[in-house]
């Protein structure tokens, strides 16, 4: 969503290749916005870190100044986690004592402690800004304060509506969730390979632990929202909240989110757009103000949601439009030459403040081949180095590719293939199929029951 191109593009399967080597010099979102009298600025983990973005976040190209990592966050895989016995553990369930932990903080506080601060600048500065805030929760491990267990008790945590391995679902498709079998705890409890579910119990506190880390995260957007006001720029700064991938709860008899599933693909997707998603608000009201979760109870539900399917790829059109700039043109077929051009399409003609609510409709598109008769589609793909789950079948390297798998979201059904890929030169051989998968959404929201057989494969 960077790059506002897709993998086959950024030919990025791996984290061991930057792009702007390895595919082409493609412009990002922030540097656009770098180039167009934006002050760019980055929090957290926003690009993948390593080789992915050259070791330095992609800067300088994207940012104006370095970007910030919490020092924190060189700790999160020690054993820091209390085991039972009061020893400390590399767990994948962690909850802690924040001022036991080293520095006494924990990395997602100190990222919103450094955008506050920034905030703060940039309002005396009063330079135009792009902002990007990457939170590592709930990235395993599961690590948070232990105070937002109370907020979910262990009692009414159920298990994923479909914890078993579907009969017809295609071993390719299963991703058998080797990183959280490296952790302390997962691996005392000796679980076969591939299939071998989680005991119950252990499920529920992985679902729980995930719930408070989303709770924790919560509170930490919930402050810098709130910051926001107290700097004055709530009435005149575009927000959106979003994510890079799901994580699998125990559906399908998986975890984690190696897969074309989509509780691994869908994201949150939010919107604030001053007098566009809201009516304009009088000077010095609060838009955010400050919700405790541990005293506030209930929610107010955002004010439109729309059923349309969307894609992250759109988020760089999309924004640029909001921001009044012009809006980068289509990629052509082949882009590899091209440096701004996105592959998504701006999806601002959704929004309409005066209903009240999204718009429902059809997407805007100018080229007809590109939008599948102008039905809505997300598309995402998953690498596989062969047919049936191994050690590495969640992130194999470029060069152990043999199968990539391409799927295709709309409304009413998710249509996925897995077929041969060479990964020398990056080519897909939609001839030579490996699996097929496709569920219907209305009567399998959950995708359980794949009908690819059961079907004629002439789609």
């Amino acid at each position: 969503f960077l790059t506002g191109r897709r993998p086959d593009t950024t030919r990025l399967y791996d984290f061991y290749s930057y792009w702007r080597v390895h595919a082409g010099n493609y412009s990002t979102m922030p540097q656009y916005f770098k180039e167009n009298g934006y002050v760019t600025l980055s929090v957290g983990k926003v690009f993948h870190p390593g080789v992915s973005s050259n070791h330095s976040d992609d800067y300088p190209y994207s940012w104006s100044i370095p970007p910030f990592h919490p020092s924190a966050e060189k700790y999160e895989n020690d054993k820091t986690c209390r085991g039972k016995d009061g020893k400390l553990y590399a767990n994948l369930v962690c909850p802690v004592n924040v001022t036991e932990m080293p520095g006494g903080t924990l990395p997602d506080i100190q990222s919103t402690e450094e955008a506050i601060r920034l905030l703060n600048i940039m309002k005396t500065n009063r330079q135009k800004f792009f902002l990007a805030v990457g939170y590592h929760k709930p990235h395993i491990p599961l690590r948070y304060p232990q105070e937002f267990l109370k907020l979910y008790p262990l009692e009414n945590v159920t298990l994923a509506p479909d914890p078993w391995v579907p009969k017809k679902l295609p071993p390719v498709a299963y991703n058998p969730w080797t990183d959280i079998r490296q952790r302390d705890d997962v691996e005392a409890l000796n679980v076969s390979f591939p299939y071998g579910p989680l005991p119950d119990d252990f499920q529920r506190q992985i679902r729980q632990s995930y719930y408070a880390a989303v709770s924790y995260l919560d509170v930490q957007i919930g402050l810098l929202l709130n910051a926001l006001d107290n700097v004055g720029l709530s009435n005149n700064t575009i927000v959106v909240f979003t994510a890079d991938h799901g994580w699998s709860l125990g559906e399908h008899g998986e975890w984690a989110k190696y897969s074309n599933f989509d509780v691994a693909t869908r994201v949150p997707l939010m919107f604030y757009v001053p007098g566009m998603t809201t009516s304009p608000v009088s000077q010095g009201a609060r838009v955010f103000p400050y919700l405790d979760p541990f005293s506030h109870i209930g929610g107010s539900a955002p004010q439109g949601q729309s059923k349309t399917v969307v894609e992250l790829v759109s988020l760089f059109p999309t924004l640029a439009e909001l921001a009044g700039l012009q809006v980068p043109p289509a990629c052509p077929e082949t882009s590899f030459g091209v440096e701004l051009c996105t592959e998504g399409t701006s999806i601002v003609h959704y929004f309409n403040v005066s209903e009240g609510r999204v718009e429902e409709g059809k997407e805007g598109c100018d080229n007809t081949e590109r939008c599948f008769n102008e039905e809505p589609v997300a598309l995402s793909q998953y690498p596989r180095p062969a047919d049936t789950p191994q050690w590495n079948s969640d992130k194999p390297k470029l060069k152990d590719i043999r199968i990539m798998g391409y799927s295709l979201r709309t409304i009413d059904y998710r249509y996925t293939l897995w077929v041969q890929f060479d990964p020398k030169n990056f080519t897909a051989n939609f001839e030579h199929v490996h699996a097929g998968e496709l569920y219907m959404m209305e009567n399998d929201p959950n995708q359980d029951y794949n009908i690819y057989n059961n079907t004629s494969h002439g789609w």
